[in-house]
């Protein structure tokens, strides 16, 4: 079975968000060999929706949740179409703290998973000065964090990429 195409989630299995499994959707009831992995935010506990029930906004509505906090995105300025596709229709992605999808090109980025630790090392001067100014952090603790970074740790290093420009956001979560 073809899973469904996510725009802001190109790849939502090697991130992690969504796994194979043989358990049943809690939405439509149907077990089609995948489940959501990240958080949903309902009233309701909901612990699992197959990738379909995210794509076509059956569980967002059924259950009155969301899979990605809106708050960052409506301070961005973004449209309202884009709003509600990532946060009703787009797996989120596990977080330590509240999950910030991030923009840019008055857009919602991509989202690719946790950086590889060689492409925080490779990063040019520019770069990694307007990422340590955004992130509040300093340089020292900066190149603590790179030596003991590992994919899926903590911290964690989130990677998105802008859809009209290409360029690479990356964000940073610690527990």
């Amino acid at each position: 079975m073809t899973l469904p195409q996510f725009r802001f989630h190109p790849d939502p299995i090697a991130t992690g968000a969504i796994k194979k499994s043989d358990k049943a959707c809690q939405c439509c009831g149907k077990a089609r060999g995948y489940i959501y992995t990240a958080s949903f935010y309902s009233r309701d506990n909901v612990t699992d929706i197959c990738p379909w029930c995210i794509s076509d906004g059956s569980a967002a509505k059924k259950y009155d949740g969301s899979f990605v906090d809106d708050y960052p995105l409506l301070e961005a300025g973004i449209p309202m179409a884009l709003i509600i596709e990532i946060c009703e229709r787009t797996p989120g992605f596990v977080s330590w703290q509240q999950e910030i999808w991030q923009t840019h090109c008055d857009t919602a980025c991509e989202f690719h998973g946790d950086a590889e630790k060689h492409e925080l090392e490779k990063w040019d001067n520019d770069s990694l000065q307007q990422f340590l100014t955004e992130q509040m952090l300093d340089e020292k603790l900066w190149e603590a964090i790179v030596q003991h970074y590992e994919k899926g740790g903590d911290p964690a290093i989130y990677k998105f990429k802008c859809p009209i420009c290409g360029k690479f956001i990356y964000s940073i979560d610690f527990s």
